[in-house]
């Protein structure tokens, strides 16, 4: 009887162990863990699309990130999405002609903000808009694109 209880207790204690795995990964595959705040300056980037972006996403230089994407709104005046990024704190010498391009993680992956350092001898502050940005490709533009490029050809 004492056997039998005291195995229970070790699968018991092994399937919560597995369950805690399962949750600790589930975490850190979906972005959630990234609920803490970014401490760092905010800079502004305009896109004409933004596409698949999300809050939270990463900010990248050199394919190393550096930041997080903090709000997405839609600007009225110019009509354009308006992307708040906070850059760590320690990442303050980026120059301030920096261009940000919304690019994607692999074929079907999520999308990221890419920054590519100008040279500048002045460095981006906090509220500064960056100037040169690329707007997310959106594959169902690229793919109409050749098709009417083919049609046109046929004709």
């Amino acid at each position: 009887m004492e056997n039998s209880r005291s195995m229970e207790i070790a699968v018991g204690a092994f399937v919560a162990a597995g369950l805690l795995a399962l949750f600790v990964l589930a975490m850190q595959v979906s972005n959630i863990t990234a609920f803490q705040r970014t401490e760092g300056y905010t800079v502004v980037g305009y896109f004409q699309n933004v596409g698949g972006l999300r809050e939270r996403a990463p900010v990248t230089l050199g394919g190393v990130q550096i930041g997080r994407v903090s709000a997405i709104n839609l600007d009225q005046s110019r009509l354009e999405a308006r992307v708040e990024m906070t850059i760590g704190s320690h990442y303050d010498d980026l120059p301030s002609d920096t261009a940000a391009s919304i690019r994607t993680s692999g074929l079907l992956g999520e999308q990221y903000v890419s920054l590519d350092p100008g040279g500048m001898p002045d460095a981006l502050q906090a509220g500064d808009e960056m100037m040169l940005t690329q707007s997310a490709l959106v594959l169902e533009d690229i793919i109409g694109q050749f098709l009417y490029n083919q049609s046109e050809s046929g004709e």
